[in-house]
């Protein structure tokens, strides 16, 4: 169940190589393509649109980055591709755009975004995409459920989990306790059945983690990187990693 050696073989960089200070936004245009011409990977998350198109952005909410405002889900992929980054000329990609662009120069690290309800229509938009993309991309996903309708929908394609060692911080306050236990441990692995495991990289190592990558097989990636100290333990525990705020 080992991944590709082309996913681990650079670093793989964060939404893109992106640095707000010189206006180059996570996710967007100008990070895709600082990333390309540092030959990194690129790592990038998709959400869908009300339309079903698979778009381009971390947040289920827009605001964050943008002059616009409301959630992703509830627009359409035209007005999405309308919607403004502050102090820049970056426009919200499709996924489509995104392949359009990269071309197949580095490979592709997609992460499905879920609001946990059972709708698998983002994965097979993404299946739709791929179905016509040469270049190598992986998809991932925190939901068990995402990572499941990997496997079948996007069989071809390798499939990761993205994971921490608890799921008790504000971020996943909207789950239910039921969801989050669902993600412990790893424990779906053996029914979505991933090449590789992304795991918190202040909570290595672990025991699930671990077991995956020396028992099974799996590619270890360590996210996200920021500092001396996490690209020791990343160097230590995993086989690559996923990084922001520095080139390597």
């Amino acid at each position: 169940m080992r991944a590709p050696d082309w996913l681990t073989a650079r670093p793989v960089a964060h939404r893109g190589l992106h640095d707000i200070s010189r206006g180059i936004v996570e996710n967007m245009p100008g990070a895709v393509q600082a990333a390309i011409a540092g030959n990194f990977a690129i790592e990038v998350d998709i959400q869908l649109s009300s339309d079903g198109e698979a778009m381009v952005h971390h947040d289920h909410a827009l605001g964050r980055l943008t002059e616009a405002t409301g959630d992703v889900i509830s627009k359409t992929a035209a007005e999405l591709r309308a919607v403004r980054f502050r102090d820049t000329d970056e426009r919200m990609m499709s996924l489509s755009d995104l392949c359009a662009m990269v071309a197949g120069r580095v490979p592709l690290v997609i992460e499905v975004k879920s609001h946990f309800g059972g709708d698998r229509k983002l994965v097979k938009r993404m299946a739709e995409v791929l179905a016509s993309y040469d270049g190598p991309a992986v998809g991932m996903s925190f939901d068990p459920d995402q990572v499941l309708a990997l496997r079948q929908l996007l069989p071809s394609r390798p499939r990761g989990i993205v994971a921490q060692r608890t799921y008790e911080d504000d971020y996943w306050a909207d789950l239910t306790q039921q969801q989050r236990d669902s993600m412990l441990y790893l424990r779906h692995g053996l029914q979505s059945q991933p090449h590789f495991v992304a795991f918190k990289i202040d909570h290595l190592p672990a025991p699930a983690p671990w077991i995956a990558r020396n028992v099974f097989g799996c590619a270890l990636l360590g996210w996200t990187v920021r500092t001396p100290e996490q690209r020791t333990r990343v160097a230590q525990y995993a086989d690559q990693m996923i990084f922001e705020g520095f080139v390597p």
